[in-house]
C-alpha cells in the first residue's frame, strides 16, 4: 500500500500542494500534519508508523516534510528497513525500493553515525584533558556548613523553604538533595 504523508509547519498553510502530488503518485492513504518538523510528538507521524506492514511504501514530497534532523530522518529510514517497508521523496527523487535509493541512506547512516562518533571521542578527550589538569567536572558540591544550617533550620520548622534558602544561599533543588 502507497501511504503519503504530509506535512506543514503550521495551521495559516495548506497541504493541498503536498496532498495533490501525493494522490497522482497513487497514495491510498495520506496522514495530514500540521505541525513544526522539530516536534518530537507529532500524532499523524506516530499513526502512520503505527499502520504501517511489511510491503508497504511511505511517501512524502519532500524529505523535509517527515523530518528536519539528519539524525532523525535517518532513525526512521532504518525503523522503515526493519519493517520491510520502503520510502519515496518525489521531490528529491529518492526511492529506498531501488539499489541508488538504499545506497543513498546507507550512506547518509554511515555519515551521521561517523559524526556521532567523532562527537563522543571529542567529548572523552576532552574530559580526559580536564582531568589532567586537576577539574573533577560536574556539580560543586554545597558547603557543609550552610548545608548543616539549612538543616537545623528546616528541622526547627520555624523557617520556610524561601527562607532558608534566601538565608543559607543553597538552592531549593540542593536543600531537598541534602534532606532526603
Amino acid at each position: 500500500m502507497k501511504i503519503g504523508y504530509a506535512r506543514v509547519s503550521t495551521e495559516d498553510q495548506r497541504l493541498d500542494r503536498q496532498e495533490d502530488a501525493l494522490k497522482n503518485y497513487g497514495c491510498e492513504k495520506i496522514f495530514r500534519e500540521k505541525a513544526s518538523g522539530m516536534k518530537d510528538d507529532r500524532p499523524q507521524l506516530a499513526a502512520m508508523l503505527a499502520m504501517l506492514r511489511e510491503g508497504d511504501q511511505v511517501v512524502v514530497v519532500k524529505l523535509d516534510r517527515i523530518s528536519r534532523s539528519t539524525k532523525h530522518l535517518i532513525e526512521l529510514s532504518e525503523k522503515f528497513d526493519e519493517m520491510g517497508v520502503d520510502f519515496v521523496s518525489l521531490g528529491d527523487s529518492n526511492d529506498t525500493s531501488t539499489p541508488m535509493g538504499r545506497f543513498f541512506f546507507k550512506v547518509m547512516a554511515s555519515i551521521a553515525e561517523l559524526e556521532r562518533d567523532i562527537i563522543a571521542e571529542r567529548t572523552k578527550d576532552g574530559l580526559r584533558a580536564a582531568r589532567a589538569r586537576g577539574r573533577k567536572g560536574g556539580r560543586p558540591r554545597a558547603e557543609k556548613s550552610r548545608v548543616d544550617t539549612a538543616r537545623k533550620m528546616y528541622e526547627s520548622g520555624s523557617f520556610s523553604i524561601e527562607e532558608i534558602c534566601d538565608s543559607t544561599g543553597i538552592s531549593k533543588s540542593t536543600l531537598y538533595r541534602y534532606l532526603h
